[in-house]
């Protein structure tokens, strides 16, 4: 057993959207978009955030140490490579935090070592070095195994072994690669518990990805064999197929207490407004069907499941979605509505804004329900996507749009683009009219951007319908995403692609000065 055996129903979630989740390709957050994330993070009962990684980028450090400052309640942990430099930078980011920890790693399986160039021994000599040092500094220290699941099972537990005899509190098992599956991620578990001297002294954590969609199975097998932190992100963001999603582990453990007696310190009510909010500062949409905060979560469109609903919510419901912060209201909202309505209705779908943030949206919203007899929970939906809520201001904006399309002619868009707070103008032609306003934005604001993606869907039903565009740019070996709606497809298209140069502008201010990506360079608007 482990030290949590007096409280042996007890779970720790180890958040880490900011850090492992921030990494997928493309998803950018502003320095106030983190803060803001680790607030409701910190809010919403979140035991451990990992805020990110200080050595990376000066942009990480600052992020990580205002988020160590401003902690309420959660443990502010920084990640560390295992040397000593990554150690002492994730030390001087978290030190403020009232509940600091340092989580250093090396990846142990054979493919690992050989990446490192080291033995078994040279690397054990590394791990002893690394959580040594770490615990000089911090009381509480967490080490990983990186691709534990693919590491010899012997010199797994001598690495475990290693580190628990030089301090560290928490021994995290990731499945890096999303390569285990719960039988094995359970046996792997409780041979550590079993077998490792010490292990009794220390928590045992499972950091699982979903390659093979099997995240959330495998680590709740973890904690039934006994690990005692579940390391996940929101919406189970992260790297190719993502992490564990906290959410599903949460409401897995609420819902099915009665064969996993297991709690967490989360508010379960929080979870739906934290997810449109990761969803909408990372530009990675949360697709319809996804488990706990899909749209179609909790709708239901066969006859059968409608009359049953109707009759008792538990015939096809296993949690209500006020379990997760989904409230229904009767509110209509129209060109009519006023602010306190629009407050309240937004507050129904999981969004709680300052007055500045209110008066920006109610703008935003006269606008729309102008061009629309009804605005629809799902226009609204979009309409917050489209808002930026940290207050800073993008280097680009459309200001004018208008496009001409002719059965022989090219299209052509006429375009007033803001760069740096100067407007310029151009008309641009093209194979269409998304086509040429892509070509206008490139003439005014010259850059090497691939377009990956073009995606547009329809918020509601209608002509008057909102239209969702979503677009994946790729500079350098930099990613970015970016998502715009409006009534009109191609001026949504405009804003999604403006969106993503923004978020091109703001990794490549932040990228890490040893990382091997490609210098991404515009060119100034004479």
């Amino acid at each position: 057993m482990t030290k949590m055996t007096t409280e042996q129903d007890r779970v720790l979630i180890f958040d880490t959207t900011l850090r492992d989740g921030e990494q997928s390709p493309g998803a950018t957050m502003t320095h106030n978009e983190k803060l803001e994330i680790a607030g409701l993070l910190d809010e919403m009962g979140v035991d451990i955030i990992e805020a990110g990684f200080p050595i990376a980028s000066e942009g990480d450090f600052q992020a990580v140490s205002e988020i160590a400052k401003l902690a309420k309640t959660s443990v502010i942990c920084g990640l560390a490579r295992a040397n000593p430099a990554d150690i002492d930078r994730a030390w001087e980011a978290i030190k403020h935090a009232k509940r600091p920890r340092i989580h250093t790693f090396i990846g142990t399986s054979p493919l690992h070592r050989d990446m490192h160039g080291l033995d078994q021994d040279a690397m054990a000599e590394r791990i002893h070095d690394a959580v040594t040092r770490a615990r000089n500094l911090c009381d509480d220290v967490q080490w990983s195994s990186m691709d534990a699941t693919r590491t010899e099972h012997d010199y797994l537990k001598r690495t475990v072994d290693i580190a628990i005899r030089a301090g560290a509190t928490t021994i995290n098992i990731p499945d890096t690669v999303g390569y285990t599956a719960p039988r094995e991620s359970a046996d792997l578990i409780r041979m550590l518990i079993a077998e490792v001297e010490g292990a009794e002294d220390v928590i045992f954590a499972t950091h699982c990805h979903n390659d093979l969609g099997m995240a959330t199975a495998n680590s709740l097998a973890a904690v039934e064999a006994g690990a005692r932190q579940v390391e996940c992100t929101i919406n189970g963001l992260g790297e190719r197929a993502g992490n564990t999603a906290l959410e599903e582990v949460v409401m897995a453990l609420k819902v099915r207490n009665d064969i996993m007696p297991y709690r967490t310190r989360i508010d379960t009510t929080k979870i739906m407004n934290i997810s449109r909010r990761v969803a909408t500062v990372s530009g990675f949409p949360v697709q319809f069907n996804k488990a706990i905060v899909g749209k179609n979560a909790f709708a239901h469109e066969s006859g059968i499941h409608q009359d049953g609903m109707l009759k008792n919510s538990e015939t096809f419901e296993i949690m209500r979605p006020e379990d997760i912060g989904l409230t229904e209201t009767n509110l209509v909202m129209g060109k009519h509505s006023g602010r306190a309505a629009l407050r309240a209705k937004l507050r129904n779908l999981g969004y709680e804004l300052a007055d500045n943030q209110l008066n920006d949206v109610f703008v935003r919203f006269k606008a729309l329900a102008d061009r629309k007899k009804e605005v629809y929970d799902d226009d609204l939906l979009a309409l917050m996507r489209d808002t930026s809520m940290d207050g800073g201001v993008d280097r680009l904006q459309v200001k004018f749009l208008r496009v001409i399309c002719g059965t022989e002619a090219p299209q052509s868009a006429d375009l007033i683009l803001s760069v740096d707070g100067k407007d310029h103008q151009v008309t641009a032609t093209g194979d269409g009219p998304v086509d040429a306003t892509f070509n206008a934005v490139k003439v005014l604001f010259p850059h090497e951007a691939r377009l990956q993606l073009y995606q547009v869907h329809a918020v509601t039903e209608g002509t008057d319908a909102q239209a969702t565009v979503s677009v994946r740019m790729e500079d350098g070996g930099l990613i970015s995403t970016g998502q715009a709606a409006d009534t009109d497809t191609v001026v949504a298209s405009a804003k999604a692609y403006v969106n993503a140069l923004n978020r091109l502008l703001v990794r490549r201010e932040r990228v890490a000065p040893d990382t091997d990506v490609k210098s991404v360079s515009y060119k100034s608007v004479s």
